[in-house]
């Protein structure tokens, strides 16, 4: 092979992510990039193939070369990559080899091997409800190889009794990314606000644009259901420790993906829009006396980084936690900044992907993040604590067309919730 074949830097990382659909693998490629920050290129199969060229998967595809392609460039702008897919041996073993082999860093391989009955338990429990229709499980069954390892023995296999912070770390250690400093793509700065990935706000018009599909889910009581409830948000009806009955799902989901030792801490769920409206205003009105000289829609939008608007807030749809970590003793763990700290008392360190935390910190939250984001939720990332599903926001991010959950009141018998709202 000439030398011109070679690509990256000796400075680079290549990790190649394979297994059967369900099995993990963005997952596991998003919790890296969590970990890692800015500078890891993901390159997924099915964002070339179906997205970009709407391909059906043949041993002649396209989207073999083209894989090929984006990883090289990559490696060679600088960027650490991560290449994931389900990447059939027979059809793309040549293309991962050669990449492998050409590499001029550091590249690892793994198979997540996960049993066809564990899949089609996972993709039963995807949030996205049009995906699970239109990937049936007899799909997933014709999809699946077992064991479908590339020739030589160049890959580590990870069973499926690993969890998926034990399998983000554990390539973290063994790529060098655990201790690889991040550096900033070519050509791009590396501001906070970069850093933070600028997240849509609640503000957005978009986000009250998104209709309301109104499922009549019920609320629930989380404390009778086994969590750790944080008394910091108690109300006398006990509204806080409310979710819709689907969350609670979730929520359950989330806690057995979290590793022996650690556990959810649920701070608050369900939040009146009476008590929304308050907090909205009174951050407004902080916001306001510091900041004379802004407008009303500057003051709506920063006020929307850290309180929801009360028209769309999705924690008074009973769609919304805020939860965070601790230990088998019930200690907090170090997130980097307390739960509900506002952007100017923690210098922007609640956002989710903040910077100026510590590795510790960070390590902690990729370990909430990539549980929460697996069981269905989608995080505001402004708060690194606050996620939801089924509500506005999250139909938003999810490109879906209407919400499930809309305001909702807690009636007197918590049992029987009040839909809708005159604010809706």
């Amino acid at each position: 092979m000439p030398a011109a074949a070679a690509t990256g830097r000796a400075d680079t990382r290549l990790v190649v992510l394979r297994g059967n659909s369900a099995s993990g693998k963005s997952s596991v490629a998003r919790g890296l990039r969590d970990h890692y920050g800015r500078g890891i290129a993901i390159v997924g199969q099915d964002v070339i193939r179906r997205d970009v060229l709407r391909e059906h998967d043949t041993a002649r595809g396209a989207n073999i070369a083209l894989l090929g392609r984006v990883a090289r460039e990559a490696l060679d702008a600088g960027f650490h990559v991560v290449l994931e897919g389900i990447l059939y041996a027979d059809r793309y073993g040549h293309m991962i080899t050669s990449l492998v082999r050409d590499h001029r860093g550091v590249s690892h391989c793994y198979y997540l091997d996960v049993p066809l009955e564990t899949t089609l338990v996972r993709h039963a429990s995807k949030a996205d409800a049009a995906y699970r229709e239109q990937v049936t499980d007899s799909h997933l069954t014709s999809w699946y190889r077992e064991r479908d390892l590339l020739p030589g023995g160049p890959e580590t296999v990870i069973p499926a009794d690993s969890t998926l912070g034990d399998t983000v770390a554990r390539i973290l250690r063994e790529t060098g990314l655990a201790s690889a400093r991040p550096h900033p793509a070519p050509r791009y700065g590396r501001s906070r606000a970069d850093s933070a990935k600028s997240p849509v706000l609640m503000s957005d018009a978009r986000v009250a644009a998104i209709p309301v599909r109104e499922c009549g889910e019920p609320l629930v009581d989380v404390r009778e259901h086994g969590f750790r409830v944080d008394p910091r948000k108690q109300d006398p009806p006990g509204a806080f420790a409310h979710v819709r009955g689907g969350v609670l799902a979730r929520l359950e989901h989330a806690r057995s993906l979290l590793p022996a030792g650690t556990d959810l801490l649920f701070v608050e769920g369900y939040r009146p829009l009476t008590l929304q409206r308050r907090y909205f205003t009174e951050y407004r009105d902080e916001l306001a006396a510091s900041h004379p000289d802004w407008t009303a829609d500057r003051l709506h939008r920063a006020a929307a980084r850290y309180v929801s608007p009360p028209r769309i807030a999705p924690h008074s749809a009973g769609a919304a936690v805020d939860v965070t970590l601790v230990d088998q003793d019930g200690h907090e763990l170090d997130l980097g900044t307390r739960v509900n700290a506002s952007p100017e008392e923690s210098d922007e360190a609640c956002y989710t992907h903040a910077t100026n935390i510590s590795d510790h910190a960070r390590r902690h939250r990729t370990l909430l993040l990539t549980a929460m984001e697996n069981a269905g939720f989608t995080n505001y990332g402004t708060e690194f604590w606050h996620f939801s599903t089924g509500d506005r926001y999250d139909a938003l991010m999810r490109r879906e067309q209407h919400a499930r959950y809309g305001p909702i009141e807690l009636a007197r018998h918590p049992d029987v919730p009040r839909v809708g709202s005159r604010d809706d």
